[in-house]
């Protein structure tokens, strides 16, 4: 099988070598074999994300054996990715069903496609395994693998690996502590034994619940988002850009009109959207209300220690909203509007009971809706992967040189740490038409550099 891609002077071929089934090393005992999903789950929304890693292979030994042999030793210790979400959507049927391996290669030099993704990041989007973007209503979770995994061989021996990982039950912590660890059983051998991974006890803790009571209905859109030409493009914000913008902001704190020492996410953050909120004035002709999703990981800030590695959803998404003749547009202002939000949640997560972190994650999420049922208001999510262990995620083939993320369905800023020292790269998901807009402004030109 195979499938051409119209980049890359219109020659590239992906060919699918071969397809199973990979399943845990070891059978998961029989009282492990009903994975409870918790009640954070169920906010979590119900599709497959992709990440695609690009290796320089620079080391023979590391085959597509070694590949699957490793991940089944992995597997014995996250047993739920191997099973299938059961039809009442709150178990996950831990009956080692398998994830599902896929071997490829791709007919060309692994140069000539970072070259050509520099230009086009969505390149990378051919890595993806087939089949993860048919999710509808009548999509069935219980014959459903809930990772896809497939490596992709290039013709000089460069490498693509891309893990799928359905939303439901995987959240972003949880996909990429799964990479980072199957990636060191694969280059240090470690014993399954020996492996310690994941807390499981979520759905113990935070039960799932009767959500009608509790949740509104997502909002309906009068332009269905799959009907939106959405586009990526790749900024990095090097440690001399960085130094400058947080030159810039020390005035503010100089002055007083800024408190604290902003950190590196809240100064790009805040950059990127007030280019956005800039953008789409220029599209539309006038300021809009703009509603930034700000996820935030409540593993190690909740008041349940035990759950620091928690596996399954364990966040919270943040609305930060910039509201017209309200709020200033100076980047001191939208980062005092995230700060205050995303500590206001922290503080409280600090000392919650369980009941309360429900009803606080509930009433966010309420929140949130409530904005973007509102045709009128521009919405995407900021999602900082800085200081999760992506760059490290080592197979024995060195670190990953290329690493793309999302299915370009909604519109998101993916900040992660960039290939050498502090960097801080930002994948851009936007509307085709807003991005535009967007790659033109004057301030994020004059900090990143445009890398797409």
């Amino acid at each position: 099988m195979g499938f051409l891609c119209a980049n890359l002077k219109k020659s590239m071929v992906i060919e699918i070598m071969s397809k199973k089934l990979v399943k845990p090393s070891s059978p998961t005992p029989t009282h492990f074999q009903s994975y409870k999903l918790s009640f954070f789950d169920q906010l979590a929304i119900k599709m497959h994300v992709p990440i695609v890693l690009i290796y320089h292979n620079l080391n023979n030994s590391i085959t597509d054996e070694l590949l699957e042999e490793s991940l089944s030793k992995t597997l014995t210790h996250v047993y739920p990715s191997a099973g299938r979400i059961n039809k009442d959507r709150r178990v996950v049927d831990c009956l080692d069903q398998g994830v599902e391996f896929i071997i490829a290669k791709v007919n060309c030099q692994l140069e000539d496609f970072l070259e050509q993704a520099r230009k086009d990041i969505d390149l990378a989007n051919h890595f993806w395994p087939q089949g993860i973007k048919d999710v509808d209503d009548n999509y069935d979770f219980a014959i459903t693998p809930l990772v896809f995994v497939q490596v992709t061989r290039f013709e000089c021996g460069g490498l693509a690996l891309s893990v799928a990982a359905e939303h439901i039950a995987i959240d972003g912590f949880t996909n990429m502590k799964f990479i980072y660890e199957w990636a060191k059983v694969c280059r240090l051998g470690i014993p399954s034994s020996t492996t310690d991974i994941f807390n499981y006890d979520l759905g113990d803790i935070f039960p799932a619940r009767d959500t009608s009571r509790i949740l509104k209905p997502l909002a309906s859109l009068a332009i269905p988002k799959d009907t939106i030409m959405y586009v990526a493009k790749r900024f990095v914000f090097n440690e001399a850009s960085i130094s400058k913008l947080r030159n810039k902001i020390a005035n503010s704190i100089a002055s007083g009109v800024l408190g604290f020492k902003p950190s590196r996410v809240e100064m790009i953050t805040s950059l990127l959207w007030r280019a956005l909120i800039r953008a789409s004035q220029a599209k539309n002709g006038r300021l809009r209300p703009s509603l930034m999703s700000f996820p935030v990981n409540l593993r190690g800030k909740a008041s349940v220690p035990k759950l620091a590695n928690a596996f399954g959803n364990f966040a919270v998404e943040v609305p930060v909203v910039f509201t017209p003749n309200e709020t200033k547009m100076e980047l001191h202002n939208l980062i005092a509007l995230i700060r205050d939000a995303t500590d206001k949640t922290m503080v409280f997560s600090a000392k919650a009971s369980n009941d309360e972190l429900v009803s606080m994650a509930a009433n966010l999420y309420n929140m949130t809706q409530e904005w973007e049922a509102n045709e009128e208001v521009d919405e995407f999510t900021c999602s900082s992967l800085c200081r999760f262990p992506m760059k490290e995620a080592d197979f024995g083939l060195g670190k990953p040189c290329w690493m793309t993320f999302g299915l370009r369905q909604s519109q998101v800023f993916w900040l992660y740490d960039a290939d050498c020292g502090s960097s801080i790269a930002a994948q851009v998901d936007l509307n085709e038409s807003l991005m535009h807009h967007f790659e033109r402004d004057q301030d994020l030109n004059t900090f990143t550099i445009l890398n797409n």
